[in-house]
């Protein structure tokens, strides 16, 4: 597979979403989500609906949740506690470490925005915490444009040379409001398909492809994928995921 890599490279910056990107999250979420349907009174979420919202939008999936946009902080609140409460059972995606760890130790800035809270974040993160030079977090579910913008201006870094990766597509609908490249994961909530129709500037498969990606320009490598058959992060995108987090 061949990146189409779309502007100079090297980065400055990369900033990260959190869940379905480094953390997978997907059975809590499941575990959880009828629960607080029934608490906030919105849709429960039959498992065969599962992979038809994987396709949607996050504001499709909201108005099929038949969730009410004004409930939506609440709903969030209540979602950050639930993380809190089962921290324990949230676990990286295996690989996350290492590759957080290469890029870091390359000199790429990272950065975490999330609507889980910084608390919640660095206890998923570990570790690899202390590697984020920046966190951005609490963010509404619409909310990820402004803080993209917060965090750009906190590392004084133009947006030509920041990067932003996560798994859904209104990371990269918030990347391209901000003039951000953006990367999309296909291990996490969002289907594969309904990333590629909107055209990010790179798609990862594997956790291994985005150091190799983002390092390629250091090494004078080309930015490709190693093998359509390497072994891809468990609870990849062959489950079935949805995007409310």
């Amino acid at each position: 597979m061949t990146f189409p890599i779309r502007r100079p490279m090297p980065y400055g910056l990369v900033i990260f979403d959190l869940d379905g990107t480094l953390v997978d999250s997907f059975p809590f979420f499941m575990r959880n989500l009828n629960e607080v349907a029934d608490r906030f009174g919105f849709r429960k979420v039959a498992v065969h609906e599962v992979e038809a919202l994987r396709h949607g939008s996050t504001s499709e999936i909201v108005t099929k949740l038949e969730i009410p946009r004004w409930k939506l902080p609440r709903v969030a609140r209540h979602f950050r506690q639930l993380k809190a409460e089962q921290a324990e059972t949230i676990a990286l995606f295996p690989g996350v470490a290492d590759m957080l760890q290469a890029l870091s130790a390359a000199g790429l800035r990272l950065a975490l925005v999330s609507s889980d809270s910084e608390a919640n974040a660095r206890r998923k993160l570990g570790p690899a915490a202390p590697l984020f030079a920046h966190y951005d977090c609490t963010a509404a579910l619409f909310g990820k444009p402004s803080r993209f913008r917060r965090v750009l201006k906190r590392a004084k870094i133009d947006a030509a040379r920041a990067i932003a990766i996560g798994d859904e597509t209104r990371d990269i609908e918030a990347a391209r409001a901000n003039g951000i490249a953006c990367g999309a994961v296909t291990w996490g909530y969002a289907a594969p398909g309904a990333l590629r129709a909107r055209n990010p500037d790179l798609v990862f498969d594997e956790i291994a492809d985005i150091p190799r990606a983002l390092l390629a320009d250091a090494t004078g490598a080309p930015a490709h994928s190693a093998s359509a058959a390497s072994t891809k992060p468990l609870g990849s995108a062959q489950n079935s995921r949805i995007a409310l987090k």
